[in-house]
């Protein structure tokens, strides 16, 4: 099911200013494709949960229209839009056994689409099947583990054949293994059914792990969209290069002369086509080349030996922390030495921002 977002705008009022009007959700105009999973990412507080309950219904909107394919689902409550929604808590009715807390929804369903009591059962022991919960389908939510819980989550959302379903922050409550298998559950799940799924993270690494696509959200505003990969390698301003990518992009403040990229008093980047001014460099940590006679030269602090990859902990005067990293191959650690900490650095992995906007500029 194809979702369409129009100009979707949410404002609520202030807690703190009854005149003032807080924007959530800031004309969202975007198209989310057909059995896709789509992940909005963004730090907290920047309106991703609210965009999720316009989806679904929770929320209306001030301004802006919802669709399912062609059906405009703005003013449709959502029990009618036919959506599964799993919550960062699961939500999990603690009397009921596993098969009853999926069968549940099904239970509540009038007209044509009213079930009996084995078509019921059945319908949720083949969806519990598909999350790979069949086993436990006696026993209470307080009997399983929170990747277990998470699960039936999953199952009942899914067990209505909703059109869309919608993630909030799913594996928010998990430790860090359970994440990992939970979320390639979550991806081989969304590709056998093919339903629509627009899954809430701020963790970056859970988005670009599992998604088709991906909206990288700042204060209610869309900011980037695309693939995971296309985001990572091609960002368009400072705040997306700074949100994707672990470890964290280093960051200096730079300079464009004589169609020199200068940083401090390197000249690490030729760049003909750029005005000279103050600019913004952003260096992902695998663009560093150990290289004695390249143009970017700093104080080496130590090493972190990662198996087949090293990280090299430097330090530069025009970094804006006091330390950043370089990722190099474990066989190159001696050319740091050796070299006295210079590097060249990959074109494709150095961005030039801005130095005030913030915004990308290509060279």
């Amino acid at each position: 099911m194809k979702i369409t977002l129009e100009h979707l705008t949410k404002t609520f009022q202030s807690r703190h200013n009854k005149k003032e009007l807080v924007t959530a959700v800031n004309d969202f105009d975007i198209e989310l494709p057909d059995g896709k999973l789509i992940g909005l990412l963004g730090p907290s507080g920047c309106g991703k949960s609210t965009a999720l309950s316009l989806i679904c219904g929770l929320e209306k909107p001030t301004s802006g229209r919802v669709l399912f394919g062609e059906d405009d689902v703005t003013d449709m409550p959502p029990e009618r839009r036919g959506v599964g929604l799993v919550f960062q808590n699961y939500a999990l009715y603690p009397h009921l056994t596993v098969v009853q807390n999926i069968m549940f929804p099904l239970q509540n369903l009038k007209g044509a689409d009213k079930l009996n009591k084995q078509e019921i059962y059945d319908r949720a022991v083949q969806t519990a099947k598909l999350v790979q919960i069949d086993t436990l389908l006696e026993r209470k939510p307080s009997e399983l583990s929170g990747g277990q819980q998470q699960r039936v989550a999953i199952a009942r959302a899914l067990v209505k054949a909703p059109r869309v379903l919608l993630l909030d922050e799913p594996l928010s409550n998990l430790d860090a293994r359970l994440r990992l298998q939970t979320r390639e559950e979550i991806r081989r799940i969304q590709r056998e059914t093919g339903v629509t799924t627009v899954f809430v993270t701020h963790d970056q690494e859970e988005a670009m792990s599992i998604c088709d696509m991906m909206i990288v959200m700042e204060k209610g505003c869309i900011r980037q969209v695309g693939k995971p990969q296309d985001i990572y390698d091609d960002p368009n301003s400072l705040f997306v290069a700074k949100f994707l990518g672990t470890p964290a992009i280093n960051v200096f403040d730079g300079r464009v002369e004589n169609g020199g990229l200068f940083i401090g008093n390197g000249r690490v980047l030729d760049v003909p086509n750029l005005k000279d001014g103050a600019v913004t460099v952003g260096i992902r940590p695998e663009g560093f080349v150990p290289d004695q006679d390249g143009g970017f030269a700093a104080e080496l602090i130590r090493f972190e030996v990662m198996g087949r990859d090293t990280s090299v902990l430097i330090s530069h005067p025009a970094c804006t922390s006091p330390s950043l990293r370089a990722i190099i191959g474990a066989e190159d650690a001696a050319k740091v030495l050796s070299g006295g900490a210079r590097f060249s650095l990959k074109p494709n992995k150095t961005f030039i921002f801005d130095a005030e906007s913030g915004e990308r500029i290509r060279f």
